[in-house]
């Protein structure tokens, strides 16, 4: 069995305009017999149902951050300024003691805010137990790979799940480059004769690991003091380019940590 990306199957432009599952059929056993088109890989049923836990917990901050953004939002709708020392992304338990003890002229304001309050504590305690069971659940079913990945600067508990999760055995890829590919650290380019375009990063990609690999990047470049001089060696550029080439740059030390097996050591690797 033989399982394809259906966007990676060659296509002629007529087929744009006369579609059919028998012209499909078709073309789909013309490619398979010149061997034009190539497997993806399946996950294992243990992987995938990690992979549910994980990105359950994607949504559930995604909640998290919209609710917080509509307690702000009926804030400054009714002219009430959020204290300079709670106006930040992390909520204490003092700013929502503050939030609940807040005077409202009529009960219906007050009603619609306790209501987006329950909300909000609902979504953290569950979004905090999700995050606990993830990391639980990796430490011990991949415990070598879990801690191989937690000891590269910038990564922590929640960022190395997210990779065993999605990627599964990071052995598994042969080349770095294939690896930088499905994560998405790859541009895209249309080139014509003489003028070549850079595109930008590819949107072919996966949005959950890229977006956590940025997030680890930044936090690794204020500890790590070699990626912080490479980081600092392309300030010039726009920060958000810098930090992608210091990403690509963490990618390869992440896999070189797995494929090695041997725990990162801050500065030793150039």
């Amino acid at each position: 069995m033989l399982v394809v990306n259906p966007a990676d199957v060659p296509r002629t432009n007529k087929q744009d305009w006369q579609k059919t599952d028998k012209i499909d059929c078709r073309n789909l056993c013309e490619q398979l017999q010149k061997s034009n088109v190539h497997s993806i890989h399946i996950l294992n049923e243990e992987q995938e149902q990690l992979r549910s836990l994980f990105r359950r917990r994607n949504h559930l901050v995604r909640q998290l951050r919209t609710i917080k953004n509509h307690i702000k939002s009926q804030l400054l709708y009714y002219g009430i300024k959020l204290p300079e020392q709670y106006d930040n992304p992390n909520w204490s338990h003092e700013m929502k003691r503050w939030l609940h003890n807040i005077k409202w002229k009529f009960s219906s304001a007050a009603v619609a805010m306790q209501s987006r309050l329950k909300q909000l504590d609902f979504l953290w305690y569950e979004e905090l137990h999700i995050s606990n069971e993830l990391r639980a659940y990796c430490r011990k079913h991949h415990r070598k790979d879990y801690y191989l990945l937690k000891s590269v600067p910038g990564i922590g508990g929640i960022i190395a799940a997210g990779f065993l999760a999605e990627l599964g055995d990071i052995r598994r890829f042969n080349r770095f480059k294939d690896l930088a590919a499905i994560i998405g650290l790859v541009p895209g380019i249309y080139q014509s004769s003489d003028n070549k375009i850079c595109l930008g990063l590819s949107k072919r990609s996966n949005r959950y690991l890229r977006s956590l690999l940025v997030e680890a990047t930044w936090t690794a470049v204020r500890t790590d003091m070699v990626l912080q001089t490479y980081y600092r060696k392309h300030a010039h550029k726009e920060p958000n380019k810098a930090i992608i080439k210091v990403a690509h740059k963490l990618l390869s030390r992440i896999r070189a940590v797995i494929i090695s097996g041997i725990p990162y050591q801050t500065g030793l690797i150039k």
